[in-house]
């Protein structure tokens, strides 16, 4: 085969994802193998490949391509998530564009236009992972609303609601004014900003001279109050009892409630309470029976229960209602205040508490397995500092809102009847028969019966996941989901780790009654260099397919991954993808190297061969038994630079130095098989990281058959490890340098030959390697060294290179007088420090100890120089 002098991914990367394609050796059925399975995050079926993906699916197929190589039956489940919110707002911009107003269409009418957008937009990020080298069982591929996950959906909603676990009713709920929809607590992201903090005057009923303040955040709610509350404690108010203040500009009497729920020390001590509008000022109306007045309209602008401003935008009326609050003279006073606003997760509108009727899931009886099973690291998280994380939710967990007042998204299955009430059922037929059998009333039909309008949280779909896509909510029995649930390994983002993560292990114990994954491993945020998130408003985020592009899917994957520990957010810098992109092509111009050399069948094998055959056994092994350790802590960043540094500095830098063959010599039969050998083993190292280029060159490397691919290769086994055989060629590597450093300060052609005298202890095992590395003619052991000879240790043995005619005498001399005058006088404050007795006294054994090692390396290089010095003067 012809090798290129330059590695190009563009026409390597395509070749090999259409090679594995057509081989299907991303499929995955049920047989006699262990099973390791993940399932993909389901990314928005609207959305395109951004970092956060990037990272995400690197670290998922490196997982499961090393699981491939380990022998075991690996099936990665793609699939994309219906993303109720977003994906709605983006079919009612789009015809909005056409002059299209939602309001103007029917349900199916406009679930048409949805399910265009879907089939125009839903595969595309999925396309865009395969440029990646996704190695997913494409034929699996699900969507959170096809027919398997929707019947498992509605399936689940009616077992929980006969469980008595779901109910509906009017509760306080996050209200998204832009999304026209109700948000769980987990959607609402709390922002700090500069706000104002407003006094204002409420006058005592029927003692219009007297007046107490309240300090507010949002004035215009003013227009919902149904009563202020103090705290029965306080004595500035305890002239309040049974009384009634005038809210001010609406005018109403509102009585005085007291309850120790108000804080003496805040604001005024006094407290507007709004039952239908703030989540504490709700549970205030419930106990003392207050009415509620619910004064927004959906969409965020004043209600005709609000009596004044209606119609208008509720921050155009917090302007409107200063003024006039103060031109009526109730305006005490507005001061700048710090508050921490809520904001929809979606649409990053502000959002409002408001009293809906809504759908809710009770949680604690759900939480309790799910929690247990992460405390007692039955699910271990990676890293595992987001245990706290989720015990505090856990233990602290409120009903989940499951509806949402969208079209998009799975129709609750509820069915309301013509004399009130209603009955919950998977298909109309089916809630006929329920409501004919409720009310007894035989005439009824299916036109009598209305559905209810919301669809459920798109995490409700979601949180099945693990089991949906084996069919086991549907069958729960089939072989599939017997034989891959639960699933191994879960790759996230912590930022989902409440929406997600907890709810899939919910509903993995109530409907498997077991864990649905074994690990979580939770990704880090893909930041810029200068730590900010990676943002389109911002435009610091790449396009990952220019990345792709310009560096290759390999020189992308390991720029990810060079700088991705789990759990910690990842500073990226494009310079990372350059340096993947120098990797690929270190290995490719090493390959290159090797099959240039030609083979001789007769030649004898060279002791440094041996040597380095032999070295570099054992560093493979070590690398392979680090790799695995660090696998299955998942510190995938670190088994990278693992065998990055395997690769780089110890096969390129000195394995492949000592067995190339002279100029224009033949590599021994022997030799060439080693190293044919240990580069096969390098590439099954890398895959999982790099499998394109790794492909491309086990192809290349023998002959292969026809259906072959280091896909489905075995990963190298770690073997015995001869650890003082690795340390010994340590010191090789630092007297070959020793020599290397010489030459390059005496400016010594790297062809010249040199010699080296060594005085103390060596292992002269190793005396051809050396020799080949640093160019020797010889190496002996003397009792003197050269009178010319430049010197260095290597622990306590110290070896001189001769210099002969490559020395300046008298300019060395001046060299080895300075470097003494600076030894002498360093060794005298080392001395005066060790003659302090208070030092000796107090310091710290190890410092003193340290102290004297320093004296002790002094007056060993004292001596080496005047000895140095003396021979020179000769």
């Amino acid at each position: 085969m012809e090798i290129a002098s330059k590695y190009n991914p563009q026409e390597v990367e395509g070749k090999w994802y259409e090679y594995w394609m057509e081989h299907g050796y991303f499929k995955s059925k049920p047989d006699g193998r262990e099973p390791y399975t993940i399932v993909i995050p389901p990314p928005n079926v609207t959305g395109v490949l951004h970092m956060g993906h990037m990272l995400n699916n690197t670290i998922q197929d490196i997982l499961v391509r090393r699981a491939r190589m380990k022998g075991k039956n690996a099936c990665w489940v793609p699939g994309t998530d219906h993303a109720s919110i977003a994906t709605e707002a983006k079919v009612v911009g789009r015809l909005a564009e056409q002059g299209i107003s939602k309001k103007e269409l029917s349900r199916e009418d406009f679930l048409k236009h949805a399910w265009d957008w879907k089939e125009e937009h839903g595969g595309i990020i999925l396309k865009q992972l395969r440029k990646l080298g996704a190695s997913c069982d494409w034929d699996r591929t699900a969507f959170t609303m096809d027919e398997t996950r929707s019947e498992s959906v509605i399936k689940v909603f009616i077992d929980l609601y006969e469980k008595g676990l779901i109910y509906r009713g009017v509760r306080m709920v996050n209200w998204d004014p832009k999304a026209l929809t109700a948000l769980s607590d987990e959607e609402v992201i709390y922002k700090e900003e500069h706000s104002k903090l407003y006094y204002l005057r409420y006058k005592i009923e029927e003692e219009n001279d007297k007046y107490i303040v309240v300090a507010t955040t949002r004035p215009e709610t003013i227009l919902g109050d149904t009563a202020v509350c103090v705290n029965p404690n306080d004595p500035r108010y305890a002239f309040l009892k049974d009384k009634k203040v005038i809210v001010p500009l609406v005018n109403r009497a509102v009585p005085i409630i007291m309850d120790e729920y108000v804080d003496v020390e805040f604001g005024t001590g006094c407290l507007k309470v709004t039952p239908a509008h703030d989540v504490n000022d709700y549970m205030l109306g419930e106990k003392y029976n207050l009415p509620a007045i619910d004064i927004f309209n959906d969409n965020g602008t004043i209600s005709e229960a609000g009596t004044l401003y209606i119609g208008q935008d509720r921050f155009e009326v917090r302007k409107q209602i200063t003024l006039d609050l103060e031109a009526a003279g109730l305006l005490e006073k507005a001061e700048s205040y710090e508050n921490k606003v809520g904001y929809s997760e979606r649409t990053n509108v502000v959002i409002e508490p408001k009293l809906s009727m809504q759908w809710f899931l009770k949680m604690e009886g759900l939480a309790k397995p799910a929690l247990e099973s992460v405390m007692n690291d039955d699910i271990r998280f990676y890293p595992a500092k987001f245990k706290n994380t989720y015990r505090h939710w856990m233990e602290n967990v409120k009903d989940w809102c499951i509806s949402r007042q969208l079209w998009w998204g799975h129709r609750i299955p509820a069915y309301f009847l013509p004399e009130g009430g209603f009955v919950v059922a998977e298909t109309a037929e089916k809630a006929l028969a329920s409501a004919i059998e409720k009310t007894g009333n035989k005439a009824l039909t299916i036109a009598d019966l209305r559905q209810d309008e919301d669809c459920l949280d798109t995490w409700f779909s979601s949180w099945l996941w693990p089991i949906s896509l084996f069919d086991g909510i549907n069958n729960p029995d089939n072989a599939e989901i017997n034989y891959y649930y639960p699933t191994n390994d879960l790759v996230t983002g912590p930022d989902i780790i409440f929406f997600w993560v907890a709810r899939m292990i919910m509903a993995g114990y109530e409907y498997k009654q077991e864990m649905p994954f074994k690990n979580v491993y939770f990704t880090g945020i893909v930041r810029d260099k200068l730590g900010r998130k990676m943002s389109k408003s911002l435009g610091n985020s790449p396009d990952p397919l220019a990345l792709i592009e310009q560096y290759g899917a390999d020189g992308v994957r390991m720029g990810l991954m060079l700088t991705a520990p789990a759990g910690n957010d990842i500073p990226f810098d494009e310079a990372l993808c350059e340096q993947g992109r120098n990797f690929n092509n270190k290995i490719w111009n090493a390959f290159r190297l090797i099959k240039g050399w030609e083979v001789s069948e007769s030649a004898e094998q060279p002791e440094s061969a041996r040597i380095a055959i032999n070295w570099f056994g054992h560093v493979l092994n070590k690398t392979i038994a680090e790799v695995d350790d660090l696998f299955d802590k998942y510190r995938l960043s670190e088994a990278l630079m693992a065998i990055y540094k395997l690769f780089w500095d110890e096969f390129s830098s000195w394995y492949l130095e000592l067995v190339k063959p002279g100029y224009q010599q033949p590599i021994d039969k022997d030799t060439y098989a080693a190293t044919l050998n240990y580069f096969d083993a390098l590439l099954r190292l890398l895959h999982p990281f790099m499998p394109f280029i790794t492909e491309e060159l086990w192809q290349a490397l023998t002959d292969r058959q026809k259906n072959e691919s280091i896909m489905v290769s075995p990963m190298p086994k770690e073997s015995a490890t001869d650890n003082n055989l690795i340390t010994s060629f340590e010191k090789v590597k630092e007297i070959i340098a020793g020599v290397r450093s010489i030459r390059l300060q005496k400016n010594i052609p790297n062809k010249e030959l040199l010699s080296l005298q060594i005085a103390g202890t060596h292992d002269h095992s190793f005396d051809e390697a050396i020799r080949k590395m640093a160019n020797l003619e010889t190496i002996s052991v003397v009792t003197e060294k050269d009178a010319t000879a430049a010197a260095f240790l290597v622990g306590t043995t110290e070896y001189a290179v001769p210099l002969g005619n490559n020395i300046d005498v008298a300019a060395e001399l001046k060299k080895l007088n300075d470097e003494l005058v600076y030894l002498r006088g360093f060794l005298k404050s080392v001395a005066a420090k060790l003659s302090n007795e208070k030092f000796v006294a107090n310091a710290k054994p190890e410092i003193v100890e340290n102290e004297r090692k320093k004296q002790a390396d002094a007056e060993s290089k004292i001596k080496t120089i005047e000895e140095s010095i003396a021979s020179l003067s000769k």
